[in-house]
């Protein structure tokens, strides 16, 4: 691994390594550029992962403060907790489930298709999914992603089983496991899923795409990449000209360090993102950077969400094998007959018992949750997805009363479901509620929304410098030598989970990126 100097102004300094931030550092690398890479967490291994829920969640993921606002559950439930996101090398592409899905053509038209919606701050995309598609199968073949490029699907657990049969019954016709980055036969030099069960627990057997094994390592052998681990980025600089030109952040031992760099890179979720924006609020820049449009941290989705559960005569054994692999996907088209705007993906769930215990009806204890847990083994799980409305109002901002461990103010998010979600909620917990009756479930339980990997938007991209934060390449209106990389720069959620769209966003950047400095344009 190469290791560059705290002066050297012709780096790229791209800070997080998930699945923006390892993705792109890759592709910079890859094209002869040298990148130093921020992350705040420490590095894990397949061979460290723990497959134990409890000791897993503390290992992996980001435990700093952070304080909610609003009126959405998750603030009464897990008010320290807004998110479930990853604090390690590989950021969330360690924890997630795999599901790799495009986004629709109608979802990067969100206002020119649903129109003006009160209270919600829709807003078309400045990209088409014309442009986007060589660049998701760019990333597809990347991941690995199963049903594309001739990969064959991964078989069907139990619960998928019963999902299945459940919406065959009903007429549902996308049913199956699912298009994941998880390997169904071996590829790219890992093997294929081996069932484990664990994949919220990071990948054991490295079957799971992560950029924490396949990105990273690619990275470093080019002699391109200096990585650098729990390396809390505390602030991005300036000169006098308004062009960043360094990234301050403590080390591991907790001593301040700066990094020069020629063009800095943010891929720190849509939480840190614009929290390390606002932080780097100067004289000039007196809300924070790039943030002349007031837009940074606004527009926070985190996609409408809910868990239906059922209970069988049957053992059905749900945590046996992939998570998240089946999917019905009849639900995702938007149809304003249904109520609402938009649409929503079921998609297979299990949660082992003391996730089960946390997130079933947090505070709900007696006899109803003791009979669930009594019949663990007999439970299936879904959880649904589908797009949620951007409203300005739903935001992070800075918490001046609660500071973190090194003294800055931590970040407030604040939500309030649009009655868009709450519609679309309602109508997924009473279809998901039938799948399960059509195969044969004895009792079903609606699971309130608990913390996310879903985080978007708050840095939108927009055509208009005045209505978002970064241009169709997510570099920033404001400072043209700034990008965000992450799903920050989500302009809507649409209804499929966001990581292929997050790399393929990535790789197309990388691409902009390198041509512009090529042309000494940044």
């Amino acid at each position: 691994m190469a290791k560059f100097e705290y002066t050297d102004e012709s780096v790229v300094v791209v800070i997080g390594s998930g699945a923006g931030g390892g993705t792109l550092a890759n592709e910079l690398c890859q094209k002869g550029i040298k990148v130093v890479l921020l992350e705040a967490g420490a590095r894990q291994s397949p061979a460290s992962f723990i497959n134990d829920e409890w000791k897993s969640f503390n290992q992996l993921a980001w435990l700093d403060a952070r304080t909610t606002s609003g009126s959405w559950r998750v603030a009464k439930d897990f008010a320290g907790l807004p998110a479930w996101i990853c604090k390690t090398v590989g950021g969330s592409t360690t924890h997630w489930a795999g599901a790799s899905l495009r986004f629709q053509e109608h979802e990067f038209r969100a206002r020119t298709t649903y129109g003006q919606i009160d209270g919600a701050n829709l807003l078309d995309w400045p990209v088409t999914l014309q442009e986007l598609e060589p660049y998701y199968a760019k990333a597809e073949n990347k991941m690995g992603v199963t049903r594309t490029n001739g990969i064959p699907g991964l078989p069907g657990n139990n619960n998928f089983k019963v999902l299945h049969a459940g919406a065959k019954k009903l007429g549902y016709k996308e049913v199956h496991t699912g298009r994941m980055a998880i390997n169904s036969q071996p590829r790219d030099g890992r093997g294929r899923c081996m069932q484990l069960g664990f994949c919220f627990q990071g990948c054991k057997s490295g079957a799971k795409w992560s950029t924490l094994y396949t990105e990273i390592p690619k990275a470093e052998a080019t002699g391109n990449l200096d990585l650098r681990t729990q390396a809390h980025v505390t602030r991005i600089d300036h000169d006098n000209s308004g062009k960043v030109t360094a990234v301050t952040y403590m080390d591991a031992s907790g001593k301040e360090q700066r990094q020069s760099a020629r063009l800095v890179c943010v891929a720190g979720n849509s939480i840190e993102t614009p929290r390390l924006l606002l932080m780097s609020a100067s004289d000039m820049f007196k809300d924070g950077l790039a943030n002349s449009s007031g837009q940074v941290g606004r527009n926070y989705m985190r996609h409408m969400t809910g868990s239906v559960y059922a209970a069988f005569k049957n053992p059905v054994h749900m945590y046996r094998g992939t998570t998240m692999a089946g999917i019905i996907q009849d639900e995702a088209a938007h149809n304003p007959k249904r109520g609402f705007a938009g649409g929503y993906e079921m998609e297979t769930l299990s949660l082992g018992i003391p996730f089960m215990a946390a997130f079933l009806n947090p505070g709900g204890w007696g006899a109803d949750f003791a009979w669930w847990m009594e019949h663990y083994v007999q439970t299936a799980g879904m959880w649904l997805v589908g797009e949620d409305m951007p409203r300005e109002t739903n935001r992070v901002t800075l918490n001046t009363s609660v500071k973190d461990q090194w003294g800055n103010p931590a970040p407030n998010v604040h939500f309030d479901d649009h009655p868009n979600d709450i519609a679309m909620r309602n109508h997924a917990f009473k279809q998901g509620e039938e799948v399960y009756k059509a195969a044969g479930a004895i009792k079903t339980f609606r699971t309130p929304p608990y913390p996310s990997t879903h985080n978007m938007g708050t840095c939108r991209m927009s055509a208009k410098a005045t209505e978002g934060v970064v241009n169709k390449w997510g570099q920033t209106h404001d400072i043209d030598n700034l990008f965000i990389s992450d799903g920050s720069q989500f302009t809507s959620g649409g209804a499929e989970n966001p990581t292929l769209t997050i790399v393929t966003l990535a790789i197309r950047q990388a691409d902009y990126i390198a041509k512009q400095m090529t042309a000494r344009a940044i």
